[in-house]
């Protein structure tokens, strides 16, 4: 991929041509060349939007309870970009894409984009990717991103890293569930919702959700809700409860893009590109002098990453 065609299509990215989106959120889940390229391209780019992390146990209704709320959202938010991290296949390591059609509602609306990524094993849900995907949704104008997570457990304090504020949902009678949340989920959220309100035990639900956070010693701003994607009740007050975390988080007008550079970032950057390159040249040569034992592991790294840098230097 030459120069030109990656400010091309970062061009494109940033006048929301979704087409070039979808595209670069792909090059971006491949780990291709060009993908490392975006990812670098456009890294810190979040700062620009809001981001929402939606978490909970299987069962919730997250994807019911997310696709009623983007109606509300955006009359706040006038471009909103949704992820869902779902399961992946064991065959193809492709998504399921079960909330996806679970949003199906939405897939006609030109100021909401939605894209299913696969967890491929990543515990937790959040791939590694997902955090250049939502500076790709940033970088093209979105206003806010929502990242909905595949389950509930200890891993999946993962997306307190990559979001701004934390929305955890929990059915009516969460029963055994409740210690997964206690585990650990408990700890990064900033909101409790239980959805399906209009079923037995959401209010008894709801008022153990409050008890846990009282004698965790957390302070008002992390509140329990009530809401039900299907009638609608209470999905107001969620979005204005949403609002009024960014607001308390000094999120509510997005500053420029930023990103704090340490040493283990500009090694994961790195690592990011020689990954990309390797798994996509054509190395097969070197791998067969590696695997008969005429160079040593090491040797062959070293000697994959000189054609690496001999690549870089070919562009200019």
């Amino acid at each position: 991929m030459r120069e030109t065609d990656l400010a091309g299509l970062l061009d494109r990215v940033r006048s929301g041509d979704s087409l070039a989106i979808a595209r670069a959120i792909t090059a971006i889940e491949n780990a291709t060349p060009l993908g490392a390229d975006l990812r670098l391209a456009v890294r810190g780019a979040s700062g620009l939007c809001q981001t929402l992390g939606v978490t909970g146990p299987p069962g919730a209704g997250k994807s019911s309870l997310v696709s009623a709320l983007i109606s509300i959202l955006l009359e706040q938010y006038p471009r909103i970009g949704v992820l869902t991290v779902d399961p992946s296949s064991p065959v193809s390591g492709g998504a399921v894409l079960g909330d996806r059609v679970r949003m199906a509602a939405h897939s006609r609306d030109p100021n909401v984009f939605i894209r299913s990524l696969a967890a491929r094993g990543h515990l937790g849900g959040v791939t590694r990717t997902t955090r250049g995907v939502i500076d790709i949704l940033a970088a093209a104008g979105f206003d806010l991103v929502i990242v909905e997570t595949v389950g509930t457990g200890q891993s999946e304090v993962a997306v307190a890293g990559i979001t701004d504020v934390k929305l955890v949902v929990c059915p009516p009678g969460l029963g055994d569930d409740m210690q997964a949340i206690k585990a650990g989920v408990l700890e990064i959220a900033d909101l409790l919702v239980v959805n399906k309100a209009d079923l037995p035990d959401a209010g008894r639900t709801a008022g153990y959700l409050k008890a846990m956070l009282y004698h965790r010693g957390h302070d008002e701003t992390r509140a329990v809700l009530l809401a039900s994607a299907t009638t609608g009740d209470g999905l107001k007050e969620l979005a204005e409860a949403v609002d009024a975390r960014f607001a308390a988080l000094g999120a509510a007008n997005p500053g420029e893009a930023h990103l704090i550079v340490t040493r283990d970032v500009l090694a994961d950057d790195a690592a990011d590109l020689i990954r990309a390159f390797i798994r996509h040249a054509d190395i097969d040569r070197l791998c067969g002098t590696v695997g008969r034992g005429e160079l040593t592991h090491r040797e062959g790294a070293i000697a994959a990453v000189n054609l690496f840098v001999d690549s870089q230097g070919s562009k200019e």
